[in-house]
């Protein structure tokens, strides 16, 4: 009786976790401290050469004193920091993007890809919601869709392509 009553019990209470609407990454925090990526270190405040020549504001645009790691080490190798911002398609590659464009491309490519993927994730999440334990349910949903990089690997190997960036293989 009381194995029967325990069994009902268990079997309630997994019933009530499955039917919680759990998301994808669940990056949430028990912790009660400060979080400390909220204050972010900029760089010293410097004065401008010329007032005159003020640039105009830009409400939401970059700030000067902004931190950007990735420009400041492109810079501090030598590079061009303004390489990193989007101008469109380089001149280097308009020939590929003419290819890749030959058969026409859809205006609402984003809009259809995003509808794909969420019915996509909605029919491999059926049963993902039953879980005793915090699984990591992106992992779960895309594990068809992911490459094993190794086998990939091998497979280059194996029918003559050079892999010469990937580690040796093993003798």
């Amino acid at each position: 009786m009381r194995i029967a009553l325990g069994l009902m019990i268990l079997g309630a209470g997994v019933m009530l976790a499955g039917c919680g609407n759990k998301p994808l990454h669940d990056l949430r925090t028990n912790s009660q401290g400060p979080d400390e990526f909220m204050v972010l270190p900029v760089k010293p405040l410097t004065a401008p050469q010329d007032y005159d020549v003020l640039p105009a504001p830009t409400p939401g645009g970059k700030n000067l004193v902004d931190q950007n790691p990735k420009a400041d080490a492109i810079a501090a190798l030598g590079g061009k920091p303004s390489a990193l911002e989007s101008t469109g398609v380089p001149s280097s590659d308009g020939a590929l993007v003419a290819s890749a464009g030959r058969y026409g491309v859809p205006a609402n490519t984003r809009a259809a890809l995003a509808q794909s993927d969420a019915d996509f994730r909605k029919r491999q999440g059926r049963m993902s919601g039953f879980k005793l334990f915090p699984v990591d349910r992106y992992s779960q949903i895309y594990k068809r869709e992911s490459i094993e990089p190794f086998y990939i690997n091998e497979r280059f190997r194996r029918s003559g392509f050079g892999t010469p960036t990937a580690p040796p293989a093993n003798q």
